[in-house]
């Protein structure tokens, strides 16, 4: 009863529902004739075999009626949770597996939906149209909402990136004509946050827009390093801009940092702050940057706690070698 009524009737369209509670309140009411030995009470009707005949049509009728609606929930349930899975292969291939290698920098990266499908997107891009090839995008974006519908919208971000990628190198650029395409596309009421990093590799110069996410942390760490010496440094790249598909005329602005030899750039959505227990879970993730043992990936991984966790989680790091041939290229 409990099955039919909670765990599966809740999700019917209410015609199958009521349906299905008919059929059940006909079960019930026949095993209920059945114990009084009539039909119509206070009239002792039907009698002898009639009635037993009469309690079995019904209770197979009411049995009837609540199956097939329940199978049919089932049928449907089953089929949603086969295009899901479909649709969680198809959002996997969007999702770059393997990340381009930069020349003296290291990249690393973790994705983890809350649900089949996520609202999160990644990338890392190489720019064409540059003379050195030294210029990479990375791009990190949070959609509103959960499930299918984040999913194709940040799918649709994803194919429109790519295709301004052919042409343009601006991260202002980008962030404009995407903002744009949202606001005249996307259904009213949904938006995104996203990121827009172009690091010049040989120098560590960044170029960034940040609209309306989740600020980037540079971490540069105490040990000296070539052309940069003194304490531990944490530097946060704050929004430049709102959130992309809010306001068609937004403005987008840029800022800029220096990824210096021995700094970690970590890109990330906030299901990773919302899974960290504690009050300040920004200095728990500076922290884990700051560890030296195992990836920063995994350090990071270690601070996500199942209890709670109710968003999409995304990581992206760029951690720049100390080589003193690079080294030599950074502004004074």
């Amino acid at each position: 009863m409990h099955f039919a009524l909670y765990d599966w009737t809740r999700e019917m369209p209410k015609s199958r529902r009521l349906v299905t509670w008919a059929g059940i309140l006909i079960q019930g009411y026949a095993i209920y004739a059945g114990f009084a030995h009539t039909l119509i009470w206070p009239l002792m009707w039907p009698t002898g075999v009639s009635l037993y005949i009469a309690v079995f049509v019904l209770y197979w009728l009411g049995s009837m009626l609540m199956n097939g609606m329940l199978t049919s929930e089932l049928a449907r349930k089953t089929q949603l949770e086969s295009d899901q899975i479909a649709a969680r292969r198809i959002q996997q291939t969007l999702i770059p597996q393997q990340l381009h290698k930069l020349p003296g920098y290291d990249l690393e990266s973790f994705y983890k939906p809350f649900r089949e499908v996520g609202g999160d997107y990644f990338d890392v891009i190489d720019l064409p149209g540059n003379r050195t090839g030294s210029r990479t995008m990375l791009i990190a974006a949070d959609v509103s909402g959960k499930g299918v519908a984040a999913a194709l919208l940040a799918a649709n971000i994803q194919a429109l990136v790519r295709s301004i990628a052919t042409a343009e190198v601006n991260p202002e650029i980008f962030a404009t004509r995407i903002n744009r395409h949202l606001k005249q596309y996307a259904p009213p009421g949904h938006f995104a946050t996203a990121l827009f990093l172009v690091p010049d590799r040989p120098s560590g110069a960044l170029t960034f827009v940040n609209a309306g996410h989740n600020p980037p942390i540079l971490y540069g760490p105490a040990s000296p390093a070539p052309g940069k010496h003194g304490p531990a440094t944490t530097t946060l790249l704050e929004a430049t801009s709102m959130p992309l598909g809010l306001f068609a005329d937004a403005t987008c602005a840029t800022g800029e940092a220096v990824v210096h030899p021995g700094d970690t750039l970590l890109l990330y959505t906030d299901g990773l702050t919302d899974s960290i227990s504690g009050d300040h879970p920004e200095r728990s993730i500076v922290e884990a940057l700051a560890q030296t043992l195992g990836t920063t990936v995994s350090n990071l991984k270690r601070l996500i706690d199942p209890n709670f966790n109710e968003d999409d989680v995304t990581i992206l790091v760029l951690k720049r070698h100390i080589d003193p041939v690079l080294s030599r290229a950074l502004p004074a």
